[in-house]
C-alpha cells in the first residue's frame, strides 16, 4: 500500500503542517485497510476516537480512507460545519475522488488537506501562538 510507505506519509504530514500554518484548524488522516461499517460513521468513529471534538474552537477535519475498500470520507466538526455547508465536503470529496481514479492516492489526500485547509483559513485563521492540539501523523486504524 502506498500510502504507508514513510515518503508517502511526509509528503502527508508536511501538507498537514502547510495547511495547518494557515489556519488555527486541525486536519488528520486516518487510514485503515477496510471498512467493517458505514464509511460515513466510521470517520464519525475515528472523529470521537482522535478527540477531534475537543480542539478550542471545534474546528477540526479528518480525512478517513479504507484503502482495499476503496471508500473515504471526509467530516469537519460543527464549528467549520456551520460555516461551509455540505457542498463543501461534497465539492473536496470530489476534487480527491478524481485523483484517486487515476491512481494517485497520496495526490487525492494532498488536494482533500489543501481545500480544507484553505477553508478552515477563512473563518479560523491563524492565531499568535496557535498551539497544534492534534497530531500531524497519520493515524493507522485497526487493521
Amino acid at each position: 500500500m502506498p500510502l504507508f510507505e514513510e515518503q508517502n506519509r511526509k509528503i502527508i504530514k508536511e501538507a498537514i503542517k502547510w495547511a495547518e500554518s494557515i489556519t488555527s484548524g486541525e486536519i488528520r488522516v486516518c487510514v485503515e485497510k477496510v471498512c467493517p461499517e458505514d464509511v460515513l460513521n466510521r470517520a464519525a468513529y475515528y472523529f470521537k476516537h482522535l478527540e477531534m471534538h475537543k480542539t478550542s474552537l471545534r474546528n477540526g477535519v479528518l480525512i478517513y480512507i479504507a484503502i482495499e475498500d476503496q471508500k473515504f470520507a471526509i467530516i469537519g466538526d460543527a464549528g467549520i460545519n456551520k460555516h461551509v455547508g455540505e457542498n463543501f465536503w461534497q465539492d473536496t470529496k470530489q476534487a480527491m475522488l478524481q485523483q484517486f481514479k487515476q491512481g494517485l492516492l497520496v495526490e487525492g489526500v494532498v488536494k482533500g488537506i489543501e481545500m480544507a485547509g484553505k477553508a478552515l483559513s477563512e473563518y479560523f485563521p491563524p492565531v499568535n501562538k496557535d498551539v497544534n492540539e492534534l497530531s500531524d501523523d497519520i493515524h493507522f486504524g485497526h487493521e
